[in-house]
């Protein structure tokens, strides 16, 4: 038993670590033969009142994200405070900068401290959301593919210029590898069911995935769907606005166009996708990249459109940093608050 509690330590430590060096080593690709000073020149001439209305926005969708989450839970017969699913939301960007992916279940394990909603059923509702977030995401890709080819294209060339037929034969076979064993343990799952659910831990673990069904279903036992799409629709506006808006904080962005947004923010949610803490380092090599890209699409320096691609990342980055960090570090105290609130409720009944 002591060996499975000190491993656990020892896994989240090289998870951080391993988010780290992926962050590290995507920051060293971003700032690779680029001049810092030049990067610095351009912070100093930037409109920092763009940055804090793409803030606004930036707030504006962790609300509106409560709010449909609201949406999915009340199905399953829990009606939470818009107030509680806002905090806990935060809590969980805020464990994301921490451990890559660990927000979720941060923010679901918060929410049953403070509105007893069972782990596993809110968990599942969340799967949901990344699902519809992701449909979201092939919009934009749709929209950017429609309106911004030449600049998809270039980016696309650049990041698989060097990629060679063996890496993608060698990726395919790993993907039957995986299918391969998927495949095994469901075999053997069929096989020996009736053995296995002599062990309690099969219950705990069938009813954990029960309990994540019931959450993904709850979407089409909803009745406010006309409500969900709305603000489904906010929240990706927010996205949108709060990475367009700070193109205009820089004078060489500024002249961007609705269609320019569009690349901008897919290009940025491809980085952000990337496994390291943050999304330091991933979101900076990828909008340089991606600002470098719109340049050669209309027929200017890429260089140039390199360094400015990178100061772009490092403000619009930081903005987002700024934002997790102050709203992830005020819910703690506040979900402390409503969770011993909820314990004195439970005793007066």
């Amino acid at each position: 038993m002591e060996q499975k509690n000190s491993s656990k330590p020892l896994k989240t430590f090289l998870t951080i670590v391993i988010s780290l060096a992926i962050a590290a080593l995507f920051m060293w690709f971003a700032l690779k033969g680029m001049e810092f000073k030049k990067i610095a020149g351009y912070f100093s001439k930037a409109n920092y009142l763009w940055v804090f209305a793409a803030s606004i926005f930036g707030i504006l969708a962790y609300w509106f994200r409560a709010i449909r989450w609201n949406l999915l839970l009340e199905p399953m017969g829990y009606e939470i405070s818009t107030s509680n699913s806002f905090w806990t939301i935060s809590f969980g960007y805020l464990m994301n900068l921490t451990i890559p992916r660990s927000g979720e279940l941060a923010r679901s394990t918060a929410l049953f401290g403070v509105e007893n909603v069972p782990v596993e059923k809110s968990f599942g509702t969340i799967i949901l959301e990344r699902i519809v977030d992701l449909i979201c995401m092939m919009g934009f890709l749709g929209l950017t593919l429609i309106f911004k080819y030449k600049a998809f294209v270039a980016f696309y060339d650049y990041v698989t210029k060097q990629k060679e037929q063996s890496g993608v034969e060698s990726s395919n076979s790993k993907l039957y590898i995986v299918a391969g064993i998927f495949a095994v343990f469901a075999i053997l799952f069929f096989l020996f069911r009736k053995k296995l659910s002599q062990f309690s831990i099969y219950q705990k673990v069938i009813d954990f995935g029960k309990g994540i069904i019931h959450g993904l279903t709850s979407i089409f036992k909803m009745k406010q769907k006309g409500k969900f799409i709305a603000y489904t629709l906010g929240i990706w506006v927010s996205y949108y606005l709060a990475a367009y808006l700070v193109c205009f904080a820089l004078p060489e962005t500024s002249q961007f166009t609705f269609a320019d947004g569009f690349f901008i923010i897919v290009v940025g949610t491809l980085g952000m996708m990337v496994p390291a803490s943050g999304g330091i380092g991933a979101f900076h090599f990828a909008l340089k990249i991606g600002i470098m890209a719109l340049f050669l699409s209309m027929g200017k320096n890429p260089e140039e459109g390199g360094e400015v691609g990178l100061s772009y990342a490092f403000i619009s980055h930081t903005m987002q940093l700024v934002i997790m960090l102050v709203m992830g570090v005020i819910s703690i105290p506040v979900l402390a608050k409503a969770r011993n609130a909820a314990v004195k409720r439970k005793k007066l009944n």
